[in-house]
């Protein structure tokens, strides 16, 4: 599934309808009304969010991730309400809310019981211009998504013109990203499709069992709670940091100076090999006893090294806590963050490269299920990401063959860091590429001479099992970005 902001998806115009959760004396017995105290705390990464976007200017707005997808019209009003309702009871995050106390700093949280949830039917005036409707999702999802309110999330359905009508209406979908991460963004589609088809067909969703994210926030705490100074993952992110200057990694190639933060940053999507082309790497990959995500990290490392001289590549890459499997199918923040570093000076093959690359994942992958939170705190140190590589392998979540037909994508909300984010996704089209960076010529320019650069590396391991090693990087400039 791409993975793009809201601006590069085709939005038509039509009529829009807000879905807008509310909690209310409507449940099924007054004993079910309204919030419920709940003593579950949150997983230490939606506490450290929630910390960081009351300490924010823009507290919390626009840190959201989301979906867009089309169903089968024309829209059944009743069944749609009923499907996201359902979908509610589904997930216990969607019907919970965390809060930090701006005096104490004590954190609470209160959860509504399945049944005690309505929705707000909010119908818009019909848009003539497809601006008008982006307008006006652009400003409802940073209005509605905050962490520091209830709901941080919110659906809206686009029913397109009837001059325009191709049969189908169109899903968003956005939520914060204390609630969800980028795997919950893929589900979102299925599911919502599921739970609608039955509500409105009486076709079974056959959805899997999913568990509660708010007890992953407890399980977490419980084996995260005590970490001695001498944990191998306090020890590993300690070094890294120090060869490091105590500042995460950044981008190999200069991305100008920090802008004011007014500029939202910008971005790039591209599909950088089909199916048939993906399996191919990922057999040359196999080939030499590596995984397709070390030849991606290899294509990385070899760029930069190309583009900037510097023969080491760092990095941090985001890595999945799922570790049960009722956690597969769950809404919420699962991720853990993996330090990556490795040199490739005196390589002489792209094989060597990728094992080098391996060698670094086996390595610092195992610590990326410890909290960075619970690290910093025993390092008392802190640092912020500056260059993230994600990648993630979503051939095989449900219905992923159906994402093509129904126009379905992955969304993110603006950002406005002096910073860079590369998202590698491996879906059934092939392999997509997206980025995003700082609103500026020379990061403009770079990233996507960086990009360029890695898909012409990828081209050639397809086309010959292996990639030309850059013979002259010892004796180019060093770009600094500090």
């Amino acid at each position: 599934m791409e993975f793009t902001e809201l601006a590069d998806y085709p939005v038509p115009a039509g009529t829009l309808t807000e879905w807008i959760p509310s909690v209310g004396p409507h449940a099924a017995t007054p004993a079910l009304a309204g919030w419920q105290p709940d003593e579950r705390p949150t997983s230490y990464v939606h506490e450290a969010h929630l910390r960081a976007s009351l300490a924010s200017p823009r507290r919390g707005r626009e840190s959201w991730l989301g979906a867009a997808f089309e169903i089968l019209g024309p829209l059944d009003k009743p069944a749609f309400r009923a499907a996201v309702l359902a979908w509610i009871d589904r997930h216990e995050s969607m019907r919970s809310h965390a809060a930090i106390d701006e005096e104490s700093g004590d954190l609470s949280r209160v959860t509504a019981a399945e049944g005690a949830i309505d929705i707000w039917q909010v119908e818009q005036e019909r848009c003539e211009h497809s601006s008008d409707v982006f307008e006006h999702l652009h400003y409802l999802f940073d209005e509605y998504t905050s962490p520091l309110a209830w709901p941080a999330y919110a659906f809206v359905t686009l029913e397109p013109l009837a001059a325009a009508d191709n049969g189908r209406v169109t899903v968003f979908f956005a939520a914060d990203h204390s609630i969800i991460d980028g795997l919950s963004t893929v589900l979102v589609a299925h599911e919502i499709t599921a739970l609608y088809a039955e509500a409105k067909d009486n076709t079974p969703a056959q959805l899997f069992e999913a568990g509660s994210y708010l007890d992953f926030g407890v399980s977490e705490r419980r084996v995260h709670a005590e970490l001695a100074h001498t944990h191998d993952a306090v020890v590993t992110w300690q070094k890294f940091l120090q060869d490091g200057s105590g500042q995460f990694p950044a981008f190999p190639l200069d991305i100008g100076e920090p802008n004011d933060q007014s500029a939202a940053q910008g971005g790039l999507s591209a599909w950088v090999l089909d199916a048939d082309r993906a399996d191919a790497f990922s057999i040359a990959c196999r080939k030499t006893g590596n995984s397709l995500f070390s030849g991606l990290l290899g294509a990385l490392a070899v760029a930069g090294t190309e583009l900037s001289g510097n023969t080491e590549f760092r990095t941090i890459t985001p890595v999945h806590t799922r570790d049960q499997p009722h956690w597969v199918s769950s809404l919420g923040w699962f991720v853990g963050l993996c330090p990556l570093a490795f040199d490739i000076e005196g390589l002489d093959s792209f094989g060597a490269v990728v094992a080098k690359a391996t060698e670094q994942v086996t390595s610092t992958k195992p610590i990326a299920r410890v909290p960075l939170d619970r690290v910093f705190a025993a390092l008392g140190a802190s640092a912020k990401p500056r260059f993230v590589v994600s990648f993630m392998d979503v051939r095989f979540a449900p219905m992923a063959e159906n994402w093509h037909d129904w126009n379905a994508r992955a969304l993110r909300s603006k950002q406005y860091d002096h910073d860079v984010y590369i998202w590698i996704n491996r879906t059934p089209r092939g392999i997509n590429i997206a980025a995003r960076y700082p609103n500026t010529e020379t990061a403009t320019s770079n990233v996507h001479q960086y990009v360029g650069a890695v898909r012409r590396l990828l081209d050639e391991v397809v086309d010959t099992g292996t990639a030309t090693m850059p013979t002259q990087a010892a004796t180019r400039p060093v770009a600094t970005n500090q």
